[in-house]
């Protein structure tokens, strides 16, 4: 008897995506799993429940989880949800761990077997598993549009016989996926791009778009990327500076889309509310990090935001949703690409293989226990009085061997004074365990 794959409606107010698109579902179908989906799943996908059926799913309803094999979600399960589902069951969504602990336990709890999408390691192999390139991507155009509507202005520069109408000036924050992806748009749309980050390897990407280069080019820019191709976070002395240089720079221009996220962490300010305040009126903001903190001072989430000096700050929530239509079908090819390689395709089962690379650094929970490594011992040491914050504390995590944790501890309280010294302990830890953890699906910084 062939097993079960499940895709639910998701329960988040915010969230318009869905974990299958037709096209996944006739495949797993074909792969000789019985593939079951909740009525209305696809609907602000704009998928109807008689596209599914009509490749061979089943429409059933929430309770139909509790016999799946297999959960495809967009977002982490609530509590009530991952206690609705069959013990062992395979559970794969974008999970948002940091700062969630609790959540990640209960999963633990149910017996469920849950993977992180976005901690899959940005390699060769998991190129077409990468939901943060494949969301990134599209809320970098997404913010362009967003950003052009609340403009309320033409972005290209227009001769006609009554007058010229001048280019728009966009400034882009952060060059990861979405950022150059928000480059490539606003070109595309007649903009004047410039653009700035941390990692000096994306200069010569930012140039081949058509767009200016800006940041400040010292020792510490040369070294500001991570072995799997994140930014790190900089110090405050280089934020200060890179402040300096951008606060002119961004009271000449008409829209700045900010995209910086640094994995497990809060997002880093950027825009502060002087640098806003310098902005002409009708000036917009838009801030792609909000989720986490946000990018720009005064940005609020789900919320524009008119400032006294009439500039807009726009913080929509789950950008890649805005888009829904198109960040499913992309998102749905990522879930079903990774659950692929667990299919034995002989006996037409799951069949996970704890060695695969992939395996291992997406796995959160398995058998009852949190077992990737950023967790597992913040989960052993939930009872001691001192919490575990997302994006604080992590140097007594991943690489510790339980020998001397009180040492460690100890110790973290006078490194933490030490910028430098705090700036290259979790950058030598995070390649090996959290290559793929970065948050949610909009900035790619």
């Amino acid at each position: 008897m062939g097993q079960t794959i499940f895709i639910p409606r998701e329960l988040d107010a915010i969230e318009s995506r869905v974990g299958a698109s037709p096209d996944t579902v006739k495949r797993l179908v074909g792969l000789g799993f019985a593939v079951v989906v909740e009525a209305g799943a696809g609907t602000l996908s704009r998928i109807p429940d008689a596209d599914y059926a009509a490749v061979g799913a089943v429409i059933g309803k929430a309770g139909d989880a509790a016999k799946a094999d297999v959960v495809l979600k967009v977002r982490r399960p609530s509590e009530a949800e991952v206690k609705g589902y069959k013990q062992g069951a395979a559970v794969l969504a974008t999970m948002d761990p940091y700062g969630n602990e609790a959540a990640v336990a209960a999963m633990a709890k149910a017996g469920v077997t849950a993977f992180a999408m976005e901690f899959m390691p940005r390699i060769t192999r998991a190129q077409v598993m990468d939901v943060l390139s494949s969301q990134a991507n599209l809320a970098g155009y997404q913010a362009v549009i967003d950003g052009a509507a609340e403009y309320d202005r033409a972005l290209p520069m227009m001769m006609t016989a009554a007058g010229t109408v001048p280019a728009a000036k966009v400034f882009i924050m952060g060059v990861g996926v979405a950022g150059l992806q928000a480059i490539a748009t606003a070109r595309r749309m007649g903009a004047i791009v410039t653009a700035t980050d941390v990692r000096p390897a994306v200069k010569e990407q930012v140039a081949s778009l058509g767009a200016k280069f800006l940041a400040v080019e010292d020792e510490e820019f040369k070294a500001a990327e991570t072995a799997g191709g994140y930014a790190k976070e900089m110090s405050k002395e280089y934020q200060a500076k890179q402040a300096a240089l951008t606060a002119e720079h961004i009271a000449k221009q008409d829209i700045v889309i900010t995209t910086a996220l640094i994995p497990g962490r809060p997002a880093p300010k950027l825009v502060s509310a002087q640098m806003v305040a310098s902005m002409k009126p009708g000036s917009v903001l838009v801030d792609l990090a909000v989720e986490r903190g946000g990018n720009v001072e005064g940005a609020v989430p789900g919320k524009v935001v008119t400032t006294a000096n009439g500039a807009k700050i726009v913080g929509h929530l789950n950008v890649p949703g805005r888009v829904a239509a198109s960040a499913s079908l992309l998102y749905a090819k990522n879930l079903f690409a990774f659950l692929e390689t667990m299919v034995d395709k002989t006996s037409k089962q799951i069949a996970i293989n704890r060695d695969d690379e992939l395996v291992k650094a997406t796995m959160l929970t398995d058998g009852g226990k949190v077992v990737h490594p950023n967790f597992a011992n913040a989960a052993a040491a939930a009872d001691k009085p001192k919490p575990i914050v997302a994006g604080q504390n992590r140097g007594d995590d991943p690489a510790s061997d339980g020998a001397a944790p009180a040492k460690a501890a100890a110790k973290k309280p006078a490194a933490k004074s030490d910028k430098p010294a705090a700036a290259k302990k979790p950058a030598a830890k995070k390649p090996a365990s959290s290559a793929g953890a970065k948050t949610s699906s909009e900035g790619d910084a």
